[in-house]
């Protein structure tokens, strides 16, 4: 079987959607299944030179559509090796070009009544991109009313004519239900998803993460692993860490610092927490920004931390969180992170709303807990990790949903 995957970008930096592809190709080939990218990169760009799969960069697309003029040709060129073609994420030209070569191709003049093209099977896997926080959050009325545009004109027939559609977890497919109309897809699957298991630890980690960080000085820290973005909640974590510096008497019982790490640091927003952290003493001494984090820093910065916390106002699945709970380290979450009901109830994480109160509860929760509780809840985020999220069990249910 050959399957072909769409993606607007492989950058790490661009979220999980590439790195998912990344995780379940290798389990795929395991099941005799080759797979090939299709990408808007620039060939030459470094992050492609260590995937060992085929991956076609057609250089970058333009503007925030990622429109290419190479990738309708190569589509029309291509699509007909592969049995299978999975698009990763919505609202950009890629799954637009697809749908359209795709009909070019149906309308070519048929042989004795049969197709003569062949037409692979098309799956849309949306990534959390149909969740109703981006048509509801209102600091996005205009993007909403244009994202409400495009589901009329394009999108709602890259969804409906498509043979199904692929999601994360339970929730991502009821949330997709309630934002746009017409929604009729063929099949709604949710196939779960999942991550390689992590390089056990070693000295190197820590080593190349601390490198990064010189003033942690051996102290204990909290985990923000992620983009430096609004929906990730950052300005709300940073006002609840300063609460809990600046209480009386100060910093009791708060022995960690806080790490946040990933890209977006010299975004407006990025800047914007920067300063903030700037002007005010306490957040000053006690947060540290590293950029993003890839390899041993990475890993290093996952082991080391006492908790990860991401109190994000939306999170389709969040393979940041995987990734902690594989290294055995709590998660606390907002419960707009999709698999936080899992969480919860496999007593891996602390759950709070997305407010500051909420994530200020988190911190405290975090704080007051007895070292035993922590002990324990280090155990069942392991366990969950094994039991739902490695990328071997993912890929089995995703092989079974576009084979039946």
């Amino acid at each position: 079987m050959n399957i072909l995957r769409i993606i607007a970008s492989m950058n790490p930096a661009s979220g999980g959607p590439c790195q998912g592809i990344r995780n379940s190709i290798p389990e795929l080939k395991k099941l005799g299944v080759h797979n090939e990218v299709v990408c808007l990169d620039d060939p030459t760009a470094a992050y492609l030179k260590e995937d060992k799969f085929t991956i076609h960069a057609l250089a970058s697309g333009k503007g925030p559509w990622c429109y290419s003029s190479r990738l309708m040709p190569w589509l029309l060129q291509n699509i007909q090796r592969f049995d299978i073609i999975i698009v990763h994420g919505l609202w950009l030209y890629p799954s637009y070009a697809l749908t359209k070569a795709i009909k070019l191709l149906k309308n070519k003049p048929k042989l004795k009544g049969k197709q003569v093209f062949h037409i692979p099977k098309v799956f849309i896997m949306p990534h959390g991109m149909l969740d109703p926080y981006f048509q509801e959050d209102s600091g996005r009325r205009l993007k909403a009313i244009r994202n409400w545009c495009y589901w009329k004109v394009i999108e709602n027939k890259v969804i409906n004519n498509a043979d199904g559609l692929l999601f994360t977890c339970e929730t991502e497919l009821i949330l997709a239900r309630k934002p746009f109309r017409p929604y009729n897809p063929k099949k709604e699957i949710n196939v779960g998803y999942g991550i390689k298991k992590p390089p056990l630890y070693n000295s190197k980690m820590k080593d190349a993460f601390l490198k990064l960080c010189p003033t942690l000085n051996g102290d204990s820290y909290i985990l923000f692993l992620s983009r430096i973005h609004e929906k990730k909640g950052v300005d709300l974590l940073l006002k609840a860490f300063s609460m809990q510096l600046n209480k009386k008497p100060n910093r009791t019982g708060l022995l960690s610092k806080l790490i946040i790490a990933g890209p977006g640091i010299d975004s407006p927003y990025g800047l914007k927490m920067r300063e903030i952290v700037n002007n005010d003493p306490a957040l000053k001494e006690n947060v540290i920004f590293t950029g993003l984090l890839l390899g041993d820093a990475k890993w290093g910065a996952y082991y080391g931390c006492e908790a990860f916390i991401l109190p994000s106002h939306q999170e389709n699945f969040g393979i940041a969180v995987a990734e902690a709970l594989a290294c055995s380290r709590p998660v606390l979450i907002s419960d707009k992170v999709n698999i936080w009901q899992e969480i919860e109830d496999a007593g891996a994480g602390i759950v709070k709303t997305n407010s500051l109160e909420g994530v200020t509860g988190l911190i405290e929760a975090w704080q007051q807990m007895p070292a035993t509780e922590k002990t324990s809840m280090q155990l069942n985020a392991k366990g969950l990790f094994e039991k739902s999220y490695t990328s071997a069990a993912a890929t089995l249910e995703l092989y079974r949903a576009i084979t039946e």
